[in-house]
């Protein structure tokens, strides 16, 4: 079984490496080109570039090991991300796309910023590059986090041997090609989770050993199948809060600079929608069907976040098997290649040519954002050395960090004319000082005696009001510093 397994893992390995290549030849040597692939992409590698990097690792071991352990009640994670994400692509995708190319062709999010408010611009572009680095790192962890587990799991090898494997792969392609290496490796990483997360609950339910489905509602736990079981008003908001933070994903949104033109967004927006509702779906499938044929078939499993490495392993032939692990990598790969490449845009377009080089040259500028995807990645691999980091933790930290303090500076300063500079720093620092502080205090865990509140939510409405407090309390933008809201 090995063997086949291997050769399906070492195909997948060579094409992401060939597509490296590839965009690396066809890329031009500019920051432009390097980290925004020229502003050329299409519709479809947009729409599955963002869904990819979106839904990580945590797609296919953290979503279906959360049913798994609670039952449906769990799917309120998926509904309020599906959500948030169609409000992110009608609200931020399109005014993004025109803004960043109308301030001054910006490369990056902090940049974006600092040009839309010139008169906080080294504060907001420095503040935003320190938080960008800090969240991506851990962010990034989770990812390895995520090859770590796949390589101990199904190879019953050394989980670090895993993390960097991972690693060196997405470090070889991300380096060589930049942003269009990336997004072509994601898309083509999309197309592989699609497949595979229509294909393994089917199969699960329906294959042998699963009684055609039936056996779900058989699940030796109470209000497994129901979506209110044991939930609480303030455990549904912190569900459905997950929404929340697609307007602050800098590895998400940054692709909405990378369109071909605003008048294909709808386009991505529908195939990017199609993709990610199929997807949410599938996971909630793996980890209801995956309880159900663990405990019709007697079967033990320790951690529920290997589910889908489970019923790879137990249902599938060996080569189909190898297919599925690549998906899983797939899932981590390309969300570890979008935060290394954000977080190297950042310290080099944000810190290095602001601060160290303002004056150096596109192939410098380049040079520099290589070696920083290197340093960032270590940082990464120096967090997921513990082999009981849990996916869906980590990622949800990283997710809240970002959503509060980029989500409501991002939608308001493409559609509020009255917010001013310093309405920007208050609600960046207020919204990660708040998440950080949240998680801190424990009280994601446990409030004041009752259920933990996930962090985005109190993070997100205090950095809201921050910038409307701060930019009402200050003089109003002049005209000529206003941007058309359109």
């Amino acid at each position: 079984m090995q063997t086949g397994v291997l050769i399906s893992l070492v195909v997948y390995f060579i094409l992401m490496l060939a597509i490296g290549v590839y965009a690396w030849r066809k890329t031009s040597s500019d920051s432009e080109g390097y980290l925004l692939a020229g502003r050329n992409l299409s519709p479809s590698v947009t729409a599955l570039s963002a869904g990819a990097s979106d839904m990580s690792g945590w797609l296919l071991l953290g979503l279906p090991g959360a049913l798994y352990a609670s039952g449906l009640v769990e799917a309120w994670i998926a509904a309020g991300l599906f959500v948030g994400a169609l409000v992110n692509w009608i609200v931020v995708a399109p005014r993004l796309r025109r803004q960043t190319e109308e301030l001054g062709d910006a490369l990056t999010i902090p940049e974006f910023l600092g040009n839309r408010f010139p008169d906080k611009a080294v504060a907001l572009r420095l503040t935003s590059a320190i938080i960008v680095v800090l969240f991506f790192t851990v962010y990034t962890a989770a990812g390895m986090v995520g090859g770590g587990k796949l390589f101990a799991t199904a190879f019953g090898g050394d989980y670090m041997t895993g993390v960097w494997i991972t690693t060196v792969v997405v470090l070889a392609y991300t380096m060589i090609g930049g942003f269009l290496a990336v997004s072509l490796t994601d898309f083509v990483q999309g197309c592989i989770m699609f497949l595979a997360l229509v294909l393994m609950p089917l199969v699960v339910m329906f294959g042998p050993g699963g009684s055609a489905g039936g056996s779900i509602a058989a699940v030796p736990q109470e209000g497994f199948l129901s979506l209110t079981h044991g939930l609480t008003a303030v455990g549904w908001l912190s569900a459905v809060t997950w929404g929340l933070g697609y307007f602050g994903q800098p590895h998400i949104i940054v692709r909405f600079m990378a369109i071909r033109s605003v008048n294909e967004v709808p386009t991505a927006r529908n195939i990017g929608m199609v993709w990610m509702g199929v997807c949410l779906l599938g996971a909630i499938g793996i980890g209801l069907a995956g309880r159900a044929y663990v405990n019709r078939n007697g079967l033990v499993l320790d951690d529920p976040e290997t589910i889908f490495i489970l019923l790879a392993n137990l249902l599938f032939h060996p080569l189909v098997t190898g297919f599925l692990y690549a998906a899983l990598l797939a899932a981590i790969m390309s969300t570890i290649s979008s935060q290394l490449l954000v977080s190297s845009s950042s310290l080099t377009e944000d810190f290095y040519r602001l601060f160290l080089r303002k004056q150096a040259s596109e192939r410098e500028a380049v040079t520099v954002g290589r070696l920083s995807v290197l340093v960032v990645a270590l940082m990464g691999i120096a967090i997921a050395a513990d082999p009981d980091s849990q996916v869906l933790g980590l990622v949800a930290h990283a997710w809240a960090g970002f959503g509060a303090a980029f989500g409501p500076m991002i939608v308001l300063a493409l559609t509020w004319r009255r917010m001013t500079g310093s309405g920007a720093v208050a609600g960046l620092v207020t919204g990660a000082v708040v998440v950080v502080a949240w998680i801190a205090l424990g009280w994601d865990q446990a409030f004041f005696g009752g259920p933990g509140v996930y962090e985005i939510l109190p993070g997100f409405v205090a950095s809201w009001l921050a910038i409307v407090v701060v930019s009402r309390a200050g003089p109003a933008p002049s005209a000529e510093s206003t941007v058309t809201i359109h």
